[in-house]
């Protein structure tokens, strides 16, 4: 009955000949009408599109942008300048086109701009430090990279886990986002598969990961996981990607021998792809610093002591 008054009403009618036709009450009528441009307003406005463009033509992901913002925001010189030289920055360094009022935006869903008090982190950071690996689940590093779902604006987003010491990749998460939540969730699988527990007291074993200073990472649920699993949580100072060189490698193969050789057209392809290519990554692609053993071969002949102790150094 609404549906017909607003016809007629629409054609010119007075509201309350019809309503008196159709038998409506006049004020259900109004809060009916009244609902119709709540709907109506909240449908106004553009979307955030989720990505800026490079100057060569290519989409960069709000997640990427986030990442290098946290970057500048960790820095000893560059944190205390802002986001507006922020912007001049990611213009310059990382030849974005991007503007002020979405750098503003970003610092603002970070909780990262200048001119608000600075929250104290509840996790204090911890510098990664030069280290020498003998074994299997010491030294975790992490990270994330993104590729295209072509002729769409979403990115499909991979974090990966890599032992330094056996180059496994022991625990990946793919999906349309990647939030700390999902890390840790991958975290939690892959310390379960590797049958890593530790007790109170075991500083000694303690396993470490290794990370930059991307949003997910600084983030308290990171933090917590990171106390919860008695687990030692380092960032690598920024412009130092080399201190992370073994997952950074790895992002490096995926991307020329996964990324490069297919295209997304939609999600589940995207999964489908990154899975098999884990797969072969860890129990069949042979590695030049594993003796060209797989990673899986290599751990379990480095458990069943038929290959000596190796020292890594990093």
């Amino acid at each position: 009955m609404f549906h017909i008054a607003n016809k007629w009403i629409s054609k010119g009618f007075f509201i309350k000949r019809i309503v008196d036709i159709l038998d409506l009450n006049r004020s259900t009528y109004y809060d009916r009408m009244g609902e119709k441009k709540v709907e109506t307003q909240a449908k106004r406005g553009r979307p955030c599109p989720g990505y800026s463009m490079h100057k060569e033509g290519h989409k960069i992901s709000d997640e990427q942008i986030e990442e290098y913002l946290m970057e500048y925001h960790q820095d000893d010189n560059v944190g205390a300048l802002g986001y507006k030289k922020w912007t001049t920055l990611l213009r310059d360094q990382f030849n974005l086109i991007i503007n002020k009022k979405k750098v503003y935006r970003l610092c603002e869903e970070l909780g990262i701009l200048k001119d608000r008090k600075s929250k104290q982190s509840k996790h204090p950071r911890k510098l990664a430090k030069n280290r020498v690996v003998t074994g299997p689940n010491q030294l975790w590093q992490v990270d994330i990279k993104y590729g295209n779902i072509v002729d769409s604006n979403h990115f499909v987003f991979l974090c990966s886990a890599i032992d330094v010491y056996d180059r496994k990749i022991v625990g990946v998460y793919r999906g349309p986002t990647c939030r700390a939540n999902d890390i840790t969730t991958m975290l939690t699988k892959a310390l379960i598969r590797r049958k890593v527990h530790f007790k109170e007291g075991e500083f000694e074993n303690k396993l470490i990961i290794r990370t930059d200073n991307g949003p997910q990472f600084v983030s308290e649920v990171f933090g917590d996981f990171c106390e919860h699993q008695k687990i030692y949580h380092e960032r690598i100072p920024n412009k130092t990607p080399n201190m992370n060189a073994y997952i950074e490698s790895f992002h490096s193969q995926i991307q020329r021998e996964c990324f490069n050789r297919h295209t997304f057209t939609f999600y589940d392809e995207a999964y489908y792809y990154i899975d098999q290519y884990i797969d072969f990554y860890n129990n069949t692609r042979p590695h030049g610093n594993l003796n060209n053993y797989s990673p899986t071969r290599y751990l379990q002949l480095t458990l069943e002591g038929n290959i000596p102790i190796r020292e890594i150094s990093l």
